[in-house]
């Protein structure tokens, strides 16, 4: 797996992205990059490279934002407490770097387990299957193929 030294990796992030990962931004619904991609393939950690979810498990919930049942590996993922904007949430982190992701909610398909990870297009990177073999996440490859 591709992973990067973290303060070289958080000088390369766009604005937007360091706004998102680094300072506990939002970007806009609707208006960013992975929201209604449909495009078989992995989700990683912009800063680190640490694989966080999988299109298999995305799903459109309407909100704007993309959408996932679950993480590929709960240890990628921390869950704390927000309590800002006068709301009690579940904020989501990536293990690895410490990004900012965005937030999960009991509101998904409850056939998948009733949980939506709301997640911020700025947080992530994404990787079609025709290229994780090259991008060094090979290993997960055989997740869709096990689907077909």
């Amino acid at each position: 797996m591709l992973t990067q030294d973290k303060t070289e990796a958080i000088s390369r992030l766009s604005p937007e992205q360091y706004e998102v990962t680094q300072r506990n931004g939002t970007e806009h619904p609707f208006k960013n990059a992975f929201w209604n991609n449909k495009e078989a393939g992995l989700y990683v950690d912009v800063v680190s490279g640490e694989p966080l979810f999988t299109s298999m498990d995305k799903f459109d919930s309407g909100c704007g934002w993309p959408s996932f049942t679950k993480p590929i590996e709960e240890k990628n993922v921390v869950e704390n407490v927000d309590t800002t904007y006068g709301m009690k949430r579940t904020e989501v982190r990536s293990t690895a770097a410490d990004s900012h992701l965005g937030h999960v909610f009991p509101d998904g398909p409850r056939e998948a387990g009733g949980l939506r990870y709301c997640i911020n297009s700025a947080a992530l990177r994404f990787i079609p299957v025709d290229q994780l073999e090259a991008e060094g996440y090979g290993s997960y490859s055989k997740l869709f193929r096990e689907r077909i």
